[in-house]
């Protein structure tokens, strides 16, 4: 675990890095912030959007026979799980309530479905990628879809109209306040793409982004003998150094060399640096 920073440095240009398969889900572009409110793509207004709750879950898919990932990989969820579900594309997010990521992850990620776990476990519907029509339409059709099903871990994502964006950053702060990660804006008039998205809109106070451990900092202080710090390298940025977020029992066993974690962190430094960088938790990369 201890290394020293040259052999930090060797083990960053050495080792490859991996990087995640193509979606072939829609995905979010992040809303840009400016004076304390954020900024709508060019063209919209808030009225233009359904505004939904940020789950921090496992995002999902069932294609009519099975539950996947949104890259693909099978999720092998117990058959009682997806008994009754439709045959139709349905995406949502594998969701156990507000804090609860590491159960999800740990949960959903397990080539055997623990049922005890499943159990906590609801898949939160917020699209139906395969019927025709605006995301509008889709809503509609997805929510009598479920209601009409009746499924013991079918849910909707609730979905408002809201009529300001001082009402949409009122919501956000209560989310925040109760543990919750932030708020989805769903433009009603698009189609389902395939896909990252401005017609997708995430809003978040502070960014999550994905990066690759390569390397370590010996921790000193009441952390000697302890990981102090991560270095990693998140795309085509320059590597930097992580040193907070960490419990105790993650600087005894830090993340391994190679694998992603997601940090959060608040905008850049001139130099290309994620701001107040923090480490959230480790994202096993060959599954997600």
């Amino acid at each position: 675990m201890k290394q020293s920073e040259l052999a930090m440095i060797i083990t960053l240009m050495l080792s490859p890095i991996s990087y995640a398969k193509e979606t072939v889900t829609m995905r979010a572009t992040s809303a840009a912030w400016q004076d304390d409110s954020f900024l709508l793509p060019v063209g919209t207004t808030i009225t233009d959007y359904w505004v939904s709750e940020k789950l921090d879950g496992i995002r999902a898919r069932w294609n009519g026979q099975q539950l996947q990932t949104r890259t693909g990989h099978v999720i092998h969820a117990p058959k009682w799980f997806t008994a009754g579900l439709p045959d139709e594309v349905l995406e949502g997010e594998l969701w156990a309530g507000r804090s609860a990521f590491h159960l999800v992850s740990q949960t959903v990620l397990d080539s055997s479905p623990n049922p005890e776990q499943w159990e906590k476990i609801r898949f939160m519907v917020f699209d139906a990628p395969s019927y025709p029509g605006s995301f509008d339409e889709r809503r509609r059709h997805v929510t009598a879809l479920i209601n009409t099903i009746n499924h013991p871990y079918l849910n909707i994502i609730e979905q408002r109209k809201l009529p300001s964006i001082a009402m949409v950053k009122n919501w956000l702060s209560e989310i925040e306040a109760d543990g919750g990660e932030g708020i989805m804006l769903h433009l009603a008039s698009q189609p389902y793409v395939a896909g990252r998205t401005d017609s997708l809109v995430k809003i978040k106070r502070f960014e999550d982004a994905e990066a690759v451990v390569v390397g370590y900092e010996p921790g000193k202080g009441k952390y000697q003998g302890l990981m102090g710090a991560l270095w990693v390298k998140m795309d085509a940025l320059p590597p930097f150094k992580i040193g907070t977020g960490f419990s105790d029992a993650d600087r005894a066993v830090p993340p391994e060399i190679g694998s992603i974690v997601t940090i959060r962190y608040n905008g850049f430094t001139h130099n290309q640096i994620p701001r107040f960088a923090r480490y959230l938790r480790t994202r096993p990369a060959s599954t997600l």
